[in-house]
């Protein structure tokens, strides 16, 4: 990896300094003439690309990846390079911008939110739906408000202070968010926490909503990761062969388990029996609603009563992206079924209520 730094307004006194890492991306895209195509970014060139950035009053810093990612080739190993380099730079750097591909930046900002425990500065993902090269690219204002909200002080202290998606002018909680554009700029929603922050002529910040600036805090770095997990959607017609077949996939440990509304599923008696046999083989169920703005609640209904019984454990209000990295993270803490299962019940970086 190779970093180099941004020519500012900064006079390098007393300025913020802030670390870009370019993972890949769409945003990192400009139009080469000679292949008639679009190319990686260099940003060693970014004056010519962004010249607003000379304007800016803090330091930039720009770490590159050796290997430009596609989003869609994001995994676990990846996430704990990203924490890796945090913890390096951490007492260097007084925040964090991660330039990311839009399809899996809700799971790579609510697998950080874990990883980065007693993170007391900004944390901030940004990317685009349009290159950087192109005319009517939304990358040039996602990146220069994602930086200037990294930058954000008051009384020199942080007014971000964990990890954040920027994205078309809204700043939400990284394991609030999920995609929900492929096509449009606001390609991102928080269905179930209001948004931190909106930039429009000023950014207003929705502080009551922010996480806490904890100045006691001392960063600690996870580095595991339990990749044996899947997602089980249910849908009217699964049938017993599928889940079963599912089920038994060699080395499992969790399950997602999207179910209806607030937690409802199947009252079959293959199902209920199917549930119950592989709970008593230690796998884990982690309940999700299938609703973007969805809340489980298990044993409302009769159709979530018996999951409550078995002991499948209530996401209550996490997304799906938020809930797998988060089932991948427990398992990768502890071996041990209960104590699993306490840390998913309770909200580690603010991903449920």
């Amino acid at each position: 990896m190779k970093t180099i730094k941004i020519k500012t307004k900064a006079d390098g006194k007393n300025d913020v300094k802030v670390l870009v890492i370019y993972t890949g991306g769409t945003l990192g895209m400009v139009y080469d003439a000679q292949t008639d195509s679009l190319v990686p970014f260099d940003f060693a060139q970014i004056p010519d690309n962004l010249p607003e950035m000379a304007r800016l009053d803090f330091e930039i810093s720009v770490l590159t990846f050796d290997y430009l990612l596609d989003s869609s080739n994001m995994n676990p190993k990846v996430w704990m390079e990203l924490a890796e380099i945090i913890q390096e730079n951490y007492s260097k750097y007084d925040s964090f911008v991660i330039l990311h591909g839009t399809d899996t930046m809700a799971y790579t900002a609510s697998a950080l939110s874990y990883l980065l425990e007693n993170l007391n500065k900004p944390v901030i993902l940004t990317g685009a739906q349009l290159p950087i090269g192109v005319a009517r690219t939304d990358a040039k204002e996602n990146f220069i408000t994602a930086l200037e909200i990294a930058a954000a002080q008051t009384h020199s202290r942080p007014v971000i202070s964990e990890v954040c998606i920027y994205f078309n002018s809204v700043l939400l909680r990284g394991n609030r968010a999920r995609k929900n554009e492929s096509v449009q700029f606001n390609a991102f929603e928080s269905e179930n926490y209001p948004v931190l922050a909106e930039a429009g002529i000023k950014i207003e910040y929705n502080k009551p909503y922010l996480k806490h600036y904890d100045q006691d805090a001392i960063l600690k770095v996870h580095q595991t990761f339990d990749e044996n997990v899947l997602i089980l959607k249910l849908f009217p017609g699964i049938t017993q062969k599928v889940v079963r077949n599912v089920l038994e996939i060699k080395g499992l440990r969790g399950v997602i388990l999207e179910t209806y509304g607030s937690g409802n599923a199947p009252t079959d008696e293959w199902f209920l029996k199917l549930m119950k046999e592989f709970v008593d083989k230690d796998i884990i169920f982690f309940n999700v609603s299938q609703c973007n703005g969805g809340r489980v609640t298990q044993g409302r209904y009769q159709t979530s009563h018996f999951l409550q019984e078995i002991g499948v454990v209530s996401g209550a209000d996490i997304t799906t992206e938020a809930a797998i990295t988060k089932l991948m993270f427990a398992l990768g803490q502890s071996n041990d079924i209960q104590e699993v299962k306490k840390i998913l019940k309770r909200s580690i970086a603010g991903e449920m209520s």
